[in-house]
């Protein structure tokens, strides 16, 4: 039976399928039944910044809110202890957890400025996580904030948060940076063990009748996976922290991509609201099944072999791949 066992974030896992941050792994019995699944690890619900200073401003723990008495940055903040059980009971869930699973589990912690969450790394380290994935979702708007200053902003977060405790710390990012492969440089300098490609932010929708702009959830599709490829492609030989890749992984099919391309694992959500958490086995007999029958032993003889480097056409992760592709089509 081929070897599905690899290390993300310096953590042995015994596959590279990690079941990402959402309400399913908020629930401890959900918990359960993903482990049985065979998921190698998971990411609890992420814990938002706005809840932590909610948290800090003493307004997190009697609902209902007052929002009128809220300063206007945060009078928009949902309730979400239903989600992810608020800033104290996210510490209790963590220590639920661990007394629960054998896997890995890893906590999340939703923003982008480093106040609060330094002291919140501190107490999720406290309540045994075995690694923290910081999901940094910042969309900057104002034309008088400059890349460089986001760029600062992301890596003093990185800094402060590396600074203060001992588990390993992932980075989850978008794709959208001037100069990505600067970026993640920084960030490797500024301590992160990790690297998570990529966050899938919700865009807006307008309704032209109401004229009003509503949120909705969108699952990911197969095809959100081809940029999550290219850059971990690119990426791969230039790094030596962990990388992961979230967005798009739905098969068996999918997840071997991932890890060709260089990946050291991959996170699936969206396929399992879909497929139900039974899917996490079928995508791990799709993956042993075709190393199997292509005479792989283990997945360390496929993994990384085809990155930019690697790859036969090194054009494909390129520039050139926009000509290519466009000259193909006559019609």
């Amino acid at each position: 039976m081929a070897n599905l066992q690899t290390t993300y974030l310096k953590l042995p896992l015994k596959n590279p399928l990690i079941v990402g941050a959402c309400p399913l792994t908020g629930d401890l019995d959900k918990l359960k039944q993903i482990e049985d699944a065979g998921a190698a690890a998971v990411v609890l619900p992420s814990l938002f910044e706005e809840q932590i200073q909610l948290h800090g401003m003493g307004l997190s723990q009697f609902p209902p809110r007052e929002d009128d008495n809220l300063p206007p940055a945060l009078q928009h903040i949902p309730q979400m202890d239903e989600y992810n059980r608020g800033a104290n009971g996210y510490l209790a869930h963590i220590y639920q957890a661990k007394k629960a699973l054998s896997i890995p589990v890893i906590a999340s912690i939703n923003g982008y400025y480093a106040g609060g969450w330094v002291q919140y790394a501190r107490l999720i380290e406290a309540a045994k996580a075995d690694a923290l994935e910081l999901n940094v979702y910042y969309l900057p708007t104002k034309p008088t904030v400059t890349s460089a200053e986001v760029e600062e902003m992301y890596l003093k977060l990185v800094r402060d948060v590396k600074a203060s405790v001992s588990i390993p710390v992932a980075v989850k990012i978008s794709p959208f940076f001037s100069a990505l492969a600067n970026i993640v440089h920084q960030f490797e300098a500024a301590g992160a063990n990790g690297l998570v490609l990529f966050n899938r932010f919700y865009q807006p929708e307008i309704d032209p009748e109401t004229k009003m702009v509503s949120s909705a959830l969108q699952f990911s599709t197969p095809a959100e996976l081809r940029l999550r490829l290219r850059w971990t492609g690119i990426l791969r030989s230039q790094v030596k922290m962990g990388l992961c890749i979230s967005g798009g992984i739905h098969s068996g099919r999918d997840i071997l991509k991932g890890l060709m391309a260089g990946a050291d694992a991959v996170m699936t959500v969206s396929a399992l609201y879909q497929n139900g958490l039974g899917h996490i086995q079928t995508m791990l007999t799709e993956l042993r099944e075709w190393l199997e029958t292509n005479d792989y032993g283990s997945l360390a003889e496929i993994q990384a072999s085809v990155t930019r480097n690697q790859a036969k056409d090194t054009s494909a992760f390129e520039r050139a791949n926009y000509m290519t592709v466009l000259s193909s089509k006559k019609e």
